[in-house]
Formats: structure tokens, C-alpha cells, sequence
């Protein structure tokens, strides 16, 4: 009875801490400020991550720097800042497109080509091994004839 106590114990201790671990590693405020302005490109053209831009000058990462912390102050979902960005600064914005909806498309295609040109070439490979599969000449008598084959080999590999 006590083992079973003390194993009960210790379950309820793990819980805890487990529980205590989720809830202090997402303490962190600027966690998600982080995470959607790492997923944003810079509107500047300078190909960089928002949160990265480094151009000395840039005339848009400041403003669109201010107008995320607004967004995510002001939402409590990620889709919706995703959703605002892409319809100020267009789809260009967005590091990786959004999941859902036409945007699925860019996400399966590169899998499905990648599969379809695996399958594809794997029956390709098999067409022309049967295809150039060596044939022996056989004559009448059922055995090989040397000759002919000699001669074959010498018509095929003549150039």
C-alpha cells in the first residue's frame, strides 16, 4: 500500500513540474512578437526577414516594425496580423504562405512533383530495361548460335 502511495506521489510531483514547465516556457511576452516577425519579409525589397533587416536606411523596417507590435497587441490570433500584413503590403510580405485556403497548393506541389518524378522515373528505368534486355539467338536446335550472335554484337556496336 505504501509503494502504491509513494508511486502516486511521484506521478502527481512529474504533473507538476511538466505543468509548471509548459507554463514558463511561454512567460515570455515577446515570444510571439518574435515568432510573426520572423515569418514576414521586410517591405523594402531587400529580401531580408522583418525582424532582420539590417540595410542601413531602410525606409520601411521601423514603421513595419511598430505597426506589428500594434497588431499583436491588438489581436490575440496569429492569422489575423498575417491576414492584415498581406493585405497592406500584398502576399510578398508573408516569409512563407499562410496555411489554408488556394495557399495548400504551395504547399502540396513540391511534394506531389517530387513524388510523381520519383514514380516517373522509376517506370522509365523499368520501360528500358525491358526494353534493351539482352535476347540470345537461338537456333533451330534449340542451342545458342555463336555466329549469329557475333554477328549481332558486331551490327549494334558498329558506328
Amino acid at each position: 500500500m505504501k509503494v502504491r502511495y509513494s508511486m502516486f506521489r511521484r506521478w502527481v510531483q512529474a504533473g507538476c513540474v511538466a505543468l509548471l514547465a509548459v507554463v514558463m516556457l511561454g512567460a515570455d511576452p515577446s515570444a510571439r512578437f518574435n515568432k510573426i516577425g520572423h515569418q514576414l519579409m521586410c517591405a523594402c525589397s531587400c529580401g531580408q526577414i522583418l525582424l532582420e533587416c539590417n540595410h542601413v536606411g531602410c525606409p520601411d523596417s521601423d514603421r513595419m516594425i511598430g505597426e506589428l507590435r500594434t497588431q499583436v497587441n491588438d489581436n490575440s490570433s496569429d492569422t489575423p496580423v498575417f491576414n492584415w500584413f498581406a493585405a497592406k503590403y500584398g502576399a510578398i510580405v508573408l516569409a512563407a504562405p499562410i496555411r489554408g485556403g488556394f495557399d495548400n497548393v504551395a504547399w502540396i506541389t513540391p511534394m506531389a512533383v517530387f513524388f510523381m518524378a520519383t514514380v516517373g522515373t522509376g517506370l522509365l528505368v523499368r520501360v528500358w530495361r525491358k526494353r534493351n534486355a539482352p535476347q540470345a539467338v537461338v537456333s533451330a536446335a534449340g542451342s545458342i548460335d555463336a555466329d549469329a550472335l557475333r554477328e549481332r554484337i558486331r551490327r549494334e556496336t558498329k558506328y
